[in-house]
């Protein structure tokens, strides 16, 4: 039996598929998040995203819950004073922009819609494969900060079929610029925690998890350093993180979820939902934006 895309997602929990963007595809991305990067919102709407010490507070904010329907941009941690005050050079002062560049941004609009992302789904078996979210992740030289080990699957639940996440290089991610690390074959151990809504509907704290975060063995994880314009394929139970990057290059990637719709459960108790500014649009019959 040939070695086919979903063979290699059921065996390891990923598939890294080179040459998904040319290098001219993947410079027109980068160029349109460092365009999206010159126009940071003011000082009193800087929202803080880490995966470490400040989820809590995420977990309460308006602008990180409802940002389904919006381009919202979350700076690093070390990149601003307590005063939200910008500390470090401007351009390196992002974590992520998202979630909703796959509705609002025509570039990435039409790279998440693409014939390319079709095929994909046809040949994972996807029958109404839906975009949930997107990201783009900068992963600054110096500030990029750590992504714990977590399953997407925790923060986006859906049953019996799990998320499928794309995870685009715009640029060469090396074991040096914080590349991807993956516990190969984790998918088949069922999901390890989730968020939730919290049931306290009276309490500041929207979201809550169920479990304790599980300690995973470092010596279980698995670098994945790839070229530009390579494409990971990340089931959403696999056990996946990347850290801290301290080095003088940039890793910036393209990333989006998808979702089946058909006979599929998408939990109403995940922080992020569909909405009337906000569809799950279905990959096969969304056009592309030119």
């Amino acid at each position: 039996m040939p070695d086919t895309i979903r063979n290699q997602l059921e065996r390891d929990g990923y598939v890294i598929l080179e040459d998904f963007l040319s290098r001219a595809e993947c410079d027109e991305l980068l160029d349109a998040g460092r365009d999206l990067a010159r126009n940071l919102p003011s000082k009193h709407q800087r929202t803080i995203f880490t995966s470490v010490d400040g989820e809590k507070k995420q977990m309460k904010e308006d602008y990180f819950m409802k940002s389904n329907d919006k381009i919202s941009y979350f700076f690093e941690d070390s990149a601003l004073d307590a005063n939200g005050d910008i500390v470090v050079d401007p351009k390196f002062c992002l974590n992520k922009i998202g979630h909703a560049l796959h509705l609002l941004h025509p570039i990435f609009r039409c790279y998440t819609y693409s014939e390319r992302v079709k095929t994909v789904c046809r040949e994972l078996g996807f029958r109404v494969p839906c975009v949930a979210q997107s990201m783009y992740i900068y992963k600054n030289p110096g500030v990029g900060g750590e992504v714990i080990p977590h399953q997407d699957i925790t923060y986006l639940h859906t049953e019996p079929i799990p998320p499928i996440g794309f995870w685009i290089a715009l640029e060469d991610a090396t074991i040096q610029n914080s590349c991807l690390w993956v516990v190969r074959g984790s998918h088949k151990s069922g999901v390890h925690r989730r968020l939730v809504r919290s049931p306290d509907k009276d309490g500041n704290i929207i979201m809550v998890y169920d479990k304790p975060n599980p300690i995973y063995p470092e010596s279980s994880f698995l670098p994945l350093p790839v070229c530009k314009g390579t494409c990971i394929l990340i089931h959403g139970n696999v056990v996946h993180k990347s850290a801290h990057n301290r080095s003088d290059m940039s890793r910036h990637a393209y990333t989006f979820h998808i979702i089946e719709k058909q006979n599929n459960k998408y939990s109403p108790d995940n922080w992020l939902q569909e909405g009337e500014n906000a569809p799950f649009q279905n990959v096969y019959t969304t056009p592309q934006i030119v």
